[in-house]
């Protein structure tokens, strides 16, 4: 069992594993499911960020979210989206886990049942990353980067705390936000409205 001590829950912790430690993908999704209660993800590097469970704010907003791009994806059809869960296996060697994120599905035609089952070989069409009150906006805004230099068309990093929005696109200057009241996914996600009332105040 991975212990982490109760003082850092509520922060990123950095494991340095290489160069005395080097595990293949299919080790570290091995790694993850032993520690389910922790949300993990590995750098380019090979270093592991642990992550410890959302508070519940953070959890009602992050299900909203899920909600809203599961609901426009069933009609739109094109794609598949996923929640928190999932995790992706970028092409610069980074494990990421979008809080929400978008595939089309001739992309994920092109995989096998056994990589449908494990973390998805691939760098998701649409990311969105959703900052916590114990999240570092640098860190979540290099995440946002790294997204878009492994094949991302479209991101959103969404800070509830400061009621703003960063918009990621491959070629253009990020785009700065103030308190909108909703989110267009054109082009990318055609139709697609994110409306943030709910993600301001959750209601609880």
């Amino acid at each position: 069992m991975l212990a982490i001590p109760t003082r850092e829950r509520n922060a990123l912790v950095t494991l340095q594993l290489w160069p005395i430690i080097e595990i293949t993908a299919d080790q570290f999704f091995e790694f993850c499911q032993l520690n389910r209660d922790w949300r993990i993800e590995r750098t380019n590097e090979g270093e592991l960020e642990i992550m410890s469970p959302s508070g519940g704010e953070t959890g009602s907003q992050n299900a909203e979210l899920t909600m809203s791009l599961r609901s426009w994806t069933k009609k739109d059809g094109t794609g598949i989206a996923f929640d928190s869960s999932t995790g992706y296996d970028l092409p610069n060697g980074a494990t990421r886990a979008p809080d929400a994120s978008w595939v089309r599905r001739e992309r994920l035609a092109d995989l096998t049942s056994e990589q449908k089952k494990k973390f998805l070989p691939l760098c998701p069409n649409f990311v969105l990353e959703l900052r916590s009150p114990s999240d570092s906006l640098r860190a979540l805004q290099e995440k946002m980067i790294e997204y878009l230099q492994n094949g991302a068309q479209l991101g959103w990093l969404i800070d509830p705390e400061e009621r703003q929005v960063f918009v990621y696109r491959p070629g253009n200057p990020v785009e700065h936000l103030e308190n909108p009241s909703s989110l267009s996914g054109d082009p990318v996600l055609p139709g697609f409205t994110l409306d943030l009332q709910e993600i301001w105040e959750p209601g609880f």
